[in-house]
């Protein structure tokens, strides 16, 4: 069982990762699909507005904080090894720094930009938009199951 400073670092790992998890989650489940269900001109446009919405404090502190805590958590667990709970510790920080925080920079962000750039209603935008949505979708479920999965790890750290 995980204790002392180690259990409140997991818990506050199992808190963030699973929160981000249920965001990530919500977009693929029904977000990105009724995005997809408007014409191109709306879905880019409604798309850009949640885009610049999500790089505020409250989304970010949470995204943020969870892939620094992460890494705290490895670091920590490299440093002094505990016994029992080191291999649950460390898989769920790669999950998370790897499957959600990498995931986000080097695939939905760069979507994420290419789309701002595109004038919603353009026949650019028309024909870019179905391929931006499945693509960021199937990224997004990444980031989905990788984030469920590292809160599921630092759970079973717990134990």
């Amino acid at each position: 069982m995980t204790e002392g400073p180690y259990f409140v670092l997991t818990v506050l790992g199992v808190l963030g990762t699973g929160v981000t998890a249920g965001v990530f989650c919500a977009f693929s489940a029904f977000v990105m699909r009724g995005l997809a269900a408007l014409p191109p001109a709306q879905g880019v446009a409604a798309m850009n507005a949640i885009n610049t919405a999500a790089v505020r404090p409250a989304f970010m502190s949470v995204f943020l904080g969870t892939a620094v805590l992460a890494a705290a958590i490895a670091v920590v667990t490299f440093v002094v090894w505990p016994g029992e709970a080191a291999v649950e510790l460390l898989l769920g920080s790669a999950l998370y720094l790897v499957g959600a925080f990498g995931v986000t920079a080097g695939a939905n962000v760069p979507r994420n930009a290419a789309l701002l750039r595109l004038e919603p209603g353009s026949a650019e935008a028309a024909g870019r938009w179905p391929g931006y949505v499945r693509e960021w979708t199937a990224w997004n479920h990444v980031r989905a199951v990788a984030s469920a999965a590292a809160a599921v790890a630092y759970v079973l750290a717990l134990a």
